[in-house]
């Protein structure tokens, strides 16, 4: 899989590299200062220097022309992304664990006091305060409590589907197809609304609904290039994957392509009325596919 995002946003200059590199590095001094502020959720060994440094690289290129201010929320959510992700997928040992979990941050999300005892909930509630301060949040609050509760319904899906599989009972196991309509596990739309309305792309929950939808296209895709970058990692920590449901390397690339490119035709069209958030979409994923073709953003156990 190729890109040329990087060609086209005229990022191939070591002028714009270095730029983008700074913003990087005063996302991640953002992201310690948070860090710093909830240790007992960040304490787990992986969720160290690789998840941070590639957390803000990432969200740096996507966005090269914003500043680390305009990518706090980004950048943020993302770590709170991957505190619940090892919450609701390592931590938790119980269907009961996993739904007060789920409770207690959906809880937050429509308004109500986080457990003071619950870091996790904290933070959210610390994020959501932040957007409520933002001029459109009562037209977008919605769509994002929407996103947010179906971030967690599908790790609570994925965390039953993984028991399943752990327990080789294949009868429990999604299909394929099952699987991929299950990417809102991974986030990164709950992200993308969460930045959107924190730098005030649009005004109205019909517009977010809009960005929204070619969000998802490009979180399937996003979904499928984790798959293919983390599939010996996911079978070491016993995680599920797209390769573990009878498609082989070569089919899950070639509907991760598939994806891709229905993206960037969602992108062309989105970008008549929308073009920075058709721009971002469009970086997000071309860094990803770059990205995952080495690595994936994990620390080690």
């Amino acid at each position: 899989m190729t890109s040329s995002v990087a060609r086209r946003d005229g990022l191939d200059t070591a002028e714009a590299r270095g730029k983008i590199c700074a913003v990087a590095m005063e996302c991640l001094r953002d992201m310690q200062d948070c860090v710093s502020a909830y240790p007992a959720l960040f304490s787990a060994r992986p969720l160290g220097a690789t998840v941070f440094s590639g957390v803000a690289l990432a969200h740096a290129f996507g966005s090269p022309d914003a500043t680390a201010k305009e990518l706090r929320m980004a950048t943020r959510f993302t770590l709170w992304g991957f505190a619940a992700d090892w919450l609701l997928d390592y931590v938790a040992s119980s269907a009961e664990e996993i739904n007060a979990i789920v409770a207690g941050c959906a809880r937050v999300g429509r308004g109500g006091a986080p457990d003071p005892d619950m870091p996790l909930e904290c933070l959210l509630a610390e994020l959501r305060d932040e957007l409520a301060a933002r001029p459109h949040w009562s037209e977008l609050r919605r769509v994002w409590a929407e996103h947010l509760d179906r971030y967690l319904s599908a790790n609570a899906r994925e965390w039953t589907w993984k028991t399943a599989h752990a327990a080789g009972d294949g009868a429990a196991l999604p299909t394929f197809e099952q699987y991929l309509a299950n990417a809102d596990n991974i986030g990164a739309s709950l992200v993308n609304v969460s930045h959107w309305t924190y730098t005030d792309a649009v005004a109205t929950a019909e517009e977010m609904d809009r960005l929204a939808e070619v969000s998802a296209q490009a979180q399937q895709a996003l979904r499928l290039l984790n798959d293919l970058a983390s599939h010996a990692r996911d079978v070491e920590w016993g995680d599920l994957n797209s390769l573990m449901l009878g498609l082989g390397p070569a089919e899950v690339t070639r509907r991760a392509e598939e994806l891709i490119a229905r993206c960037d035709e969602m992108c062309e069209e989105l970008a008549l009325r929308f073009p920075e958030p058709a721009a971002y979409l469009r970086r997000q994923v071309g860094h990803n596919v770059g990205f995952y073709g080495t690595t994936d953003y994990w620390g080690t156990r």
